[in-house]
């Protein structure tokens, strides 16, 4: 017998089950498969303009930066426009994200776009969520070579694209979602970002960049579902 099933073998015996107890098994698989839905508070449960809103208020309120697209064709503009006005490289890191990779970024001039995980030297990525939740502001990301997970952590700069029909109110739905697109494999990473990196565990002063991009931009495209 292997540790693993020593382990198992010794949690039987003090729930006083038995390893082939088919009937719990059978209620075991029934609530995975049924997955019940917890509580969701009202600030959730708003219809998609007002849901749009909560978003933005919140992920300002953490200190981030908002703007909104009405297509994704423009993004080369907004983000050659958020270098400018920042006074940053025109230097940008992305994954291999086709809703990021095929935009006409000749439109935004000279701009230099690596691709792949950052290696520490970019100032600036750009990002696709999968999603946001209202309620809090945050954004879920999911980690592959489209979007290397390095690309949340090591720029100064991140800057990333939201579609507003992939805003819910709550993180619930997010979880749903991700667990029934179609043709998506699960990722092995999945980040929550809420705000810029920061911290306060030195003597309660508040420093951006902490651990992570000390800036956050989320560029939301679309018109809420």
């Amino acid at each position: 017998m292997d540790s693993r099933q020593a382990i198992l073998s010794r949690i039987r015996t003090s729930l006083k089950v038995a390893a082939g107890d088919t009937e719990r098994a059978a209620t075991v698989a029934r609530r995975l498969q049924e997955r019940p839905q917890g509580i969701i508070p009202k600030r959730g449960q708003l219809p998609a303009d007002e849901r749009l809103t909560l978003f933005i208020a919140m992920a300002e309120k953490y200190n981030a930066t908002t703007e909104r697209l009405t297509s994704r064709g423009t993004l080369p503009q907004s983000v050659a426009e958020y270098l400018k006005q920042r006074n940053l490289p025109a230097s940008i890191r992305i994954g291999a994200d086709a809703r990021l990779t095929s935009l006409p970024w000749h439109n935004a001039g000279a701009l230099d776009i690596r691709h792949g995980a950052s290696d520490g030297n970019d100032l600036v990525a750009v990002s696709h969520a999968f999603g946001g939740i209202a309620e809090t502001g945050t954004l879920c990301v999911l980690s592959g070579p489209d979007n290397p997970v390095t690309l949340n952590f090591l720029p100064d700069h991140h800057i990333v694209v939201v579609e507003a029909a992939a805003i819910v109110g709550d993180m619930e739905s997010v979880w749903a979602n991700l667990l029934k697109a179609d043709g998506e494999t699960m990722p092995r990473t999945v980040n929550m970002i809420t705000g810029p990196s920061r911290s306060a565990d030195i003597e309660q002063t508040l420093l951006l960049g902490a651990h992570g991009p000390r800036a956050l931009h989320i560029v939301i495209v679309g018109t809420p579902a």
